[in-house]
């Protein structure tokens, strides 16, 4: 057997530390915190300790457990409180990193959203620019009706010119 030495570090990966899985903790907590804020928690949470304070405090004497100070009640609830309170921080944080992806993603879309709008209106501009170089229908229109006005009122100097 190898003796170590008191003058050299030790070799990586001596000690094993238990891994989680950080996700797999999060969903869990979230499941939690979600269930601890539901009204069905608080008919099995009263429930319970109406129970509880039923039988230790009515209960036959020698089959009770928790006098009345209810001192393990107490405890029981006072560790429920103690692991309560961390999960659902944790599944606020994770919510408010849920919130924080997709502002960031909300505010990519706003600039796409307004870079295209920017560019529709720089197309729009330009072809109002070439519409007001383009002869219209209108403007055609009132160009022929002058045109056929002007040949109605001078029928009789056009058949001078006949040959007939």
């Amino acid at each position: 057997m190898a003796r170590s030495r008191l003058d050299q570090p030790r070799a990586p990966g001596g000690l094993r530390r238990p891994t989680v899985d950080p996700e797999l903790l999060g969903q869990a907590s979230e499941r939690i915190a979600r269930f601890l804020g539901t009204g069905r928690f608080l008919g099995y949470l009263t429930a319970f300790i109406a129970v509880w304070v039923s039988w230790n405090g009515f209960g036959p004497a020698a089959l009770r457990w928790d006098p009345y100070p209810f001192i393990f009640l107490t405890l029981l609830l006072s560790v429920q409180a103690s692991y309560a309170a961390p999960l659902i921080l944790l599944a606020q944080n994770r919510q408010d990193d849920r919130d924080r992806v997709n502002l960031e993603q909300d505010r990519e879309v706003d600039a796409r959203s307004r870079a295209d709008m920017e560019f529709l209106a720089r197309e729009v501009a330009s072809l109002r620019i070439s519409v007001g170089e383009v002869a219209t229908r209108d403007f055609l229109r009132s160009e022929l009706r002058d045109l056929a006005d002007e040949l109605a009122r001078t029928p009789s100097d056009h058949r001078k010119g006949d040959p007939v």
